[in-house]
């Protein structure tokens, strides 16, 4: 099982591990993208901070982030697992996971990001601040430069089973799983069902979204469920107690789309 998962705008700080060794990182067939991006984004930082602020979206509390991403080289590194915060990562905690759970993580999770194309959770990354949606005047727009060698590594690394995709749209414009990986795609929406005079209503909303997301793959590791394709996911999930509505794809090569509806939100 691969599960695909956005990255977190919000970055634990730098750790006290030794500076960045990009040969070092998950998927070597990413290492010349991620070179390219990484230059220029320092280069850009280390230069005017208004424009890099810009470029990179930041509000002015924000300003601090430019000279971090100034410095991307010689920061101090940890775990991608511990630098990505957030909701769906403090749903997931993965420091809290059984021996046997982490391995499982380590061999399973896949974190997207503007500047690394993905990573491992075990892969050691300095924090950054430069999303999917980030368009570098060089390189242009982050999601659509990441195809071509997305495309190239990303099916080997989904291997022959599960792919679960996690990600915000902006982070799945970087990759689509195509042809017979797209087969064994499942993509997950958490609804909220209400009441409401007598009617059910759903929606969906971010926060809860994003936490259900984190337990629902916490409690796949946990469980050491191992579904082989997207019919086994649902299985496996309504025997961790999900209410779950599935909607095989009406051709092939297209994911499944799952509902997980759920009517307390915590």
């Amino acid at each position: 099982m691969l599960v695909l998962l956005p990255p977190s705008e919000g970055k634990a700080a730098a750790g006290r591990g030794g500076p960045l060794r990009p040969e070092s990182l998950s998927l070597p067939g990413l290492a010349a993208a991620r070179e390219s991006v990484l230059t220029e984004l320092v280069e850009l930082c280390a230069g005017d901070e208004d424009k890099a602020s810009e470029v990179l979206g930041l509000s002015e509390g924000l300003r601090g982030e430019v000279a971090k991403n100034a410095g991307l080289r010689t920061a101090g590194t940890r775990p991608a697992g511990e630098i990505y915060t957030g909701v769906l990562y403090d749903a997931l905690d993965l420091a809290s996971l059984d021996p046997s759970a982490k391995r499982r993580a380590a061999r399973s999770l896949l974190v997207f990001s503007g500047l690394w194309g993905a990573v491992r959770v075990t892969d050691r990354i300095p924090s950054y601040r430069c999303s999917m949606g980030v368009k570098l005047p060089g390189l242009g727009a982050l999601a659509a430069y990441w195809r071509t060698p997305m495309a190239s590594v990303l099916p080997e690394a989904a291997g022959d089973g599960l792919v679960l995709d996690l990600r915000s749209s902006a982070y799945a414009a970087a990759w689509k799983p195509k042809g017979e990986v797209a087969d064994r795609t499942a993509t997950v929406r958490v609804l909220h069902s209400q009441v409401v005079d007598g009617v059910e209503k759903r929606s969906v909303v971010s926060h809860f979204n994003k936490a259900t997301k984190g337990r629902i793959v916490r409690a796949l590791l946990t469980g050491a469920a191992a579904p082989k394709d997207p019919a086994g996911l649902v299985e496996a999930l309504r025997d961790l107690g999900y209410v779950v509505e599935a909607e095989p794809p009406a051709k092939a090569g297209r994911p499944w789309s799952l509902d997980v509806v759920v009517t307390e939100i915590h």
